[in-house]
C-alpha cells in the first residue's frame, strides 16, 4: 500500500498574555526531546497500575478486576496490568516513573472540556486557547533552524502545541509525500492579492512548509526505526518518530495517540489490547532509541483528559471518572513511584478518586526539569525525576 501523509500548520485563536520572562537561567536544552502520548477517551488507571492488596479493589471490581496472580509486581502494593510486560526492563532498569493519583481540583468529566484542560493547563474554571508547550516554547522558543516546534505523528490533534504562528507539523500515515505538499503549497506563492492579512498567513504556511519538508524528506522512509513496533497505527505512529530521530530531524516535541479508552462497557475485551499496544509501543520506541544513541535526550509522558470510576457499571465497563496513573520514561528519568495511591475508601463525592498529584507538576518536570526554561505560568513544582 502507497504511503501517504499531510502536512499542516496549526491555525488558532489569539495567544492570551503571558507573563514577561527573564533569562536569570542557563540556556534551554533544546538537545532534549519530549514525546506525548495522549490515551485518547480517559484511560483507566485501576486497570493500568492496579492496587492489588487492597481489598476494596475486588470489591469495587468483582467482574473486571486483574487477578492477582497476574499482575506485575511493582512493589508490595502496586503492579502494572499483565497487558504491559514490555514495559518491565524499563522498570527493572530504573529507567520507567510511574505517577500516581494525577488530576486536578474540581475535575471536569466531559471529554472535550477534559482534555481542553490538560492541553492548556488551565484550572477547571478557566480557558485558554493557547496549548500549555505553546506557553513555554513563548517564554524561550526552540531554534530558529530546526524542523518544527513539534510534530504530530497520526490523526491526533496538536493539542499543548496550539497557538497562533506556531511551526507545527502533522504527519498522517508516514512522511514520504511532505516534500509533494511542499511543492504544492510553493505553487500558490501568488495568491493573496490585496489581503496583506491572507498573503501573510499564506507566507508564512508556504516557506514553513517547504523549509520543513526539505529536512523530512532526506529519506525519512529509508531510516531503520531501530526495532519491531506492534501492528497497527499506533505501532506506525511510534516508529515514524523513531525514524525521525534516527534520522536526524531536529524537533524539540513529538506525539503521538492512541484512541478506544472510552470504556463504558465491555472494558475486559476493549482495553487489554490498547494497553497491549501501549505497551510494546512504548518498549519498542525505548529500544529504537537506545539503537540510535537518543534515549539519555529522550522522555516519554503519557497523558489522557481523565481516568475512570472505580466502581465498575452494569455494562463490565466504567463511567467517567477522574485522577488516574501516568508514565514517563526515560534514560534521564530516576524511575520508581512518584505520588500516593488514592484511597478507594476516601472517594470524591463518594463515586471518585481524589487526585494526589497536580497534572501541572508533570508539565513543570518536562519544561524546568528537562529542558531547564523557568515557568511563571505552572505553580506546581516539578517531580523531581530527572536526573542531571
Amino acid at each position: 500500500m502507497k504511503r501517504r501523509d499531510f502536512l499542516r500548520t496549526a491555525a488558532v485563536a489569539p495567544l492570551v498574555s503571558f507573563v514577561p520572562f527573564h533569562l536569570a537561567h542557563a540556556a534551554a536544552r533544546w538537545d532534549r526531546i519530549l514525546v506525548l502520548i495522549e490515551l485518547q477517551g480517559g484511560n483507566d488507571g485501576l486497570s493500568t497500575v492496579i492496587p492489588y492488596a487492597d481489598p476494596k479493589y475486588a470489591e469495587l471490581r468483582p467482574t473486571i478486576k486483574v487477578a492477582r496472580d497476574r499482575v506485575l509486581q511493582l512493589d508490595e502494593r502496586l503492579g502494572l496490568g499483565p497487558e504491559l510486560s514490555p514495559m518491565m526492563k524499563l522498570w527493572r532498569d530504573k529507567q520507567l516513573a510511574v505517577v500516581l493519583g494525577v488530576g486536578y481540583p474540581d475535575p471536569n468529566l466531559s471529554h472535550f472540556r477534559g482534555i481542553d484542560i490538560w492541553h492548556t493547563a488551565t484550572n477547571a474554571d478557566e480557558a485558554s486557547t493557547v496549548g500549555w508547550l505553546s506557553q513555554v516554547f513563548k517564554l524561550e522558543a526552540p531554534p530558529a533552524d530546526y524542523a518544527a516546534d513539534g510534530i504530530v505523528v497520526g490523526r491526533g490533534s496538536v493539542g499543548p502545541l496550539k497557538a497562533p504562528d506556531r511551526r507545527i507539523l502533522v504527519l498522517e500515515n508516514g512522511g514520504a509525500a511532505a516534500m509533494n505538499e511542499a511543492k504544492r503549497m510553493a505553487g500558490n506563492a501568488g495568491m493573496g492579492g490585496g489581503n496583506a492579512a491572507l498573503a501573510h498567513v499564506l507566507q508564512t504556511q508556504q516557506s514553513f512548509k517547504i523549509s520543513s519538508a526539505a529536512v523530512l524528506a532526506k529519506n525519512v522512509d529509508r531510516v531503520d526505526p531501530g526495532a519491531t513496533f506492534p501492528a497497527g497505527d499506533f505501532g506506525n505512529q511510534l516508529a515514524m518518530a523513531a525514524r525521525l530521530l534516527g534520522g536526524g530531524v531536529q524537533v524539540p516535541v513529538i506525539k503521538a495517540t492512541i484512541g478506544g479508552f472510552d470504556t463504558h462497557a465491555a472494558q475486559l475485551t476493549d482495553q487489554p489490547p490498547l494497553l497491549t499496544q501501549v505497551g510494546a509501543g512504548i518498549a519498542a520506541f525505548a529500544e529504537a532509541m537506545k539503537k540510535h544513541n537518543l534515549w539519555d535526550r529522550v522522555l516519554v509522558m503519557t497523558y489522557s483528559e481523565f481516568g475512570r470510576r472505580p466502581r465498575e457499571n452494569g455494562s463490565g465497563g466504567t463511567d467517567h471518572g477522574t485522577a488516574a496513573p501516568h508514565f514517563i520514561a526515560g534514560g534521564k528519568v530516576k524511575g520508581g513511584i512518584y505520588g500516593q495511591q488514592p484511597s478507594l475508601d476516601d472517594l470524591f463525592d463518594g463515586e471518585n478518586l481524589k487526585h494526589t498529584t497536580h497534572f501541572r507538576s508533570m508539565y513543570a518536570t518536562a519544561a524546568q526539569e528537562w529542558w531547564g526554561i523557568p515557568t511563571p505560568f505552572i505553580k506546581e513544582k516539578p517531580l523531581g525525576l530527572i536526573s542531571a
